[in-house]
């Protein structure tokens, strides 16, 4: 059940991380479709900045879902020593 737990939590780490560069990606190049310095350009910049703190959200409650679950173990660990 931990090791699952881990899992998981290290895999929404990547996924974060991932979308965390896919976004950072997009605002570089000045947003997704619009040319920079328009308005159109700047509106497209507004989704990948919004993303990119979702995904910072998403990867530091991942981290806290493996910090729990490395407590939880080490707790077991001294129940049983």
């Amino acid at each position: 059940m931990i090791n699952n737990t881990l899992g998981i939590g290290i895999q929404g780490i990547q996924d974060g991380m991932r979308g965390m560069e896919n976004a950072a990606r997009q605002i570089a190049r000045g947003g997704a479709d619009g040319p920079r310095g328009t308005a159109e350009g700047a509106g497209g910049l507004v989704e990948p900045i919004i993303d990119l703190k979702l995904y910072e959200r998403s990867v530091e409650a991942s981290a806290q879902v493996v910090k729990t679950a490395d407590e939880t173990l080490g707790t077991l660990l001294d129940i049983e020593a």
